[in-house]
């Protein structure tokens, strides 16, 4: 099998899990440090440090979010079995890389929290935004799904090499105390500047219709899907705060 063959995306892909909220990761995980710019930079959030680790995975080492990195060891140890071919071209790109969403200058890498990865095979990165995926990609991803792991396949600007942990995950490790040794409550689900994925498209494809707002839609969370929201929220009486929760949806008639 050619690993690095280009092919379409697999239909069905991340069934049940969606990318993780910046509103979500910015509650239970705080944020990474207080200025941000393309470059990769350090934690310097007091509380979050402890909680970023390093791991030899064998194939290669990895630092990120230690919760993160346990899951990550099980994901190798079942491509190493279920797909040998893949597991013998892995390697990595990097994972905790505390900067900005690429070509944003206000939303936050999901790196950031060390709770994503970019993979490659053979030592190369698969092309962002072609709308194809390196084959030994779609070989795996269902292992990382099982995991909880969203592909970044499902983006609007399609990013094979990316996979973070999903928004059901974040949420399930807060609510059984595997982020903090406490069990905490999960903050009601928005969507805000910054998210990405097909929810984001959904909204933006509902706010063409309802206001002509002329979106392009994309799944990017963007200055320009925040200032429609707002509009849109202050014409219906809701507080203009470009945040996306149930009242926006209802009032969309998307609830």
């Amino acid at each position: 099998m050619n690993v690095n063959q280009l092919v379409g995306i697999p239909t069905g892909i991340n069934q049940g899990l969606t990318s993780a909220r910046q509103s979500t990761m910015l509650s239970l995980l705080g944020n990474p440090r207080s200025d941000y710019d393309q470059s990769c930079r350090e934690v310097t959030n007091p509380v979050l440090k402890p909680l970023i680790g390093t791991r030899d995975l064998v194939k290669f080492r990895a630092r990120g979010l230690i919760p993160a990195l346990d899951l990550l060891e099980l994901v190798v140890a079942d491509i190493k079995v279920q797909r040998p071919e893949v597991y013998n071209a892995l390697g990595t790109a990097g994972m905790l890389c505390v900067r900005n969403q690429r070509g944003s200058t206000t939303a936050i890498s999901n790196h950031s929290w060390g709770t994503a990865i970019d993979l490659t095979l053979n030592g190369q990165l698969d092309v962002r935004g072609d709308r194809k995926v390196q084959r030994g990609l779609t070989e795996i991803y269902e292992i990382f799904n099982h995991y909880g792991w969203y592909w970044g396949a499902a983006f609007g600007v399609e990013d094979g090499m990316h996979f973070e942990v999903s928004e059901q995950l974040i949420r399930k490790w807060a609510s059984n105390g595997t982020l903090s040794g406490t069990k905490q409550k999960p903050p009601k689900p928005l969507l805000t500047l910054g998210d990405r994925g097909p929810e984001v498209q959904r909204l933006q494809q509902a706010l063409n219709i309802v206001t002509g707002s002329n979106l392009v839609a994309d799944g990017v969370f963007g200055a320009g899907t925040f200032a429609a929201v707002a509009a849109f929220q202050g014409s219906k009486g809701l507080s203009p705060d470009g945040a996306v929760g149930a009242k926006t949806w209802a009032a969309l008639g998307l609830d």
